[in-house]
């Protein structure tokens, strides 16, 4: 194990569809190594060697002008520097924001920000995956999760391999699922059900039919395996990332529903038409900053938009379309409930009825979270539709 061994800079522009790599020099050779980022950052362009002299000040500066550090000391001194690169981050200037939208893009900002500069200090891995660092711990399982088969000498960011390792905890041991009376894994990069209150929903809600499902945009099948476990014969669940779509099928094996809840990899409907179909989609409608995003955020409403608009398309008739929503969206001033009414009737859809729930996440009662007003007051809802 060792660091990446130096090779010639290349004499021509890289095509689009070749690997980013990361260059630096090193006792005036210039170094290259394969860039890799599970969550869609691009790779640095000025990086500098660091080591275990590099103090929380002099990380601070460089990565505040846009320096990346690859770091070629002991491990968990790495470590300490990103954390403290953290802490300055944390004590910086708090301006006061007037509105909630104000608080929320304001807030946003500052992770940002935050990702950014902790983005930069790097660290590299051998083909194994290993990290050739002292002290180093082994992180074969969550790095091969995140970012695949390494063959070659790559570097990543520490602070994404730090959330890759959380990661891989979160599925080793699983989030219990009271209406599944089971654990449901999470896989890298798939949104993972940490608050329970919108699965209860369609756990609680009466079932049109029990013979055919959609669940549109699955994530991690939580929501097919509760309509499985109800009783429902067949349901298809549809995701458009094959990570999602990985961890889906390895849940329904796990929770013993794997003879009546598919996935399949498709973006939004699968063929056909169902006497139920339910979508969860992300509840704020803002851009995503980085790949792991797009299960949070959806810009300018697309997702939902989309659902209603095409609904009908796949209802069989009589059937019924779950729309699963937070109103968090609309007491951040980002859509109005007038908006969603007026999607829901141009979609040739109304409202049977709406089963409300309030969230019982840590965050709605915590008064230093910078979106507290608007996390006290969110209600979650499951709207039920139908043809007008």
């Amino acid at each position: 194990m060792g660091i990446p061994t130096p090779v010639p800079k290349p004499s021509r522009t890289a095509s689009v569809d070749e690997p980013a790599v990361v260059t630096w020099s090193e006792a005036g050779v210039s170094m290259t190594a394969r860039w890799r980022s599970a969550n869609g950052r691009p790779a640095p362009t000025r990086v500098e060697v660091v080591s275990d002299s590099l103090t929380a000040d002099d990380a601070n500066r460089m990565a505040s002008q846009g320096i990346a550090m690859l770091w070629h000391g002991d491990f968990h001194n790495a470590r300490q520097i990103l954390n403290a690169l953290d802490r300055r981050i944390g004590a910086g200037k708090k301006e006061t924001a007037q509105t909630p939208a104000d608080k929320f893009y304001r807030h946003r900002q500052s992770r940002s920000h935050r990702a950014r500069i902790l983005g930069q200090l790097l660290i590299p891995l051998d083909p194994g995956p290993v990290v050739p660092l002292r002290r180093a711990p082994d992180i074969w399982e969550a790095a091969a999760e995140a970012y695949g088969d390494i063959g070659e000498s790559s570097v990543v960011s520490l602070h994404e391999l730090v959330g890759a390792i959380g990661a891989h905890e979160w599925r080793r041991n699983g989030v219990y699922v009271d209406a599944l009376q089971g654990r449901i894994h999470p896989h890298y990069g798939t949104f993972f059900p940490t608050r329970s209150e919108y699965v209860d929903l369609v756990a609680a809600a009466a079932l049109p039919s029990d013979t055919l499902a959609f669940d549109v945009g699955t994530g991690t099948g939580v929501l097919a395996a509760v309509l499985a476990r109800r009783g429902v014969h067949r349901v298809v669940a549809t995701d458009n990332e094959p990570r999602a779509i990985a961890c889906a099928a390895e849940n329904f094996r796990n929770l013993g529903v794997q003879d009546s809840a598919e996935a399949v990899l498709t973006d939004m409907f699968p063929p056909g038409r169902a006497p139920l179909i339910v979508c969860n989609p992300p509840w704020i409608p803002a851009t995503p900053h980085s790949t792991l995003d797009n299960a949070v955020y959806d810009p300018g409403s697309r997702m939902l938009f989309r659902f209603l608009n095409e609904l009908l398309d796949h209802l069989e008739p009589g059937g019924e379309g779950w729309l699963v929503l937070s109103d968090l969206a609309e007491h951040l001033g980002l859509r109005t409930r007038e908006d969603l009414l007026a999607a829901i009737e141009a979609a040739g859809l109304k409202v049977t009825e709406r089963l409300d729930t309030r969230p019982t996440h840590p965050k709605a009662s915590d008064r230093d979270d910078p979106l507290f007003e608007a996390r006290a007051a969110e209600v979650t809802s499951l709207w039920r539709l139908v043809r007008r």
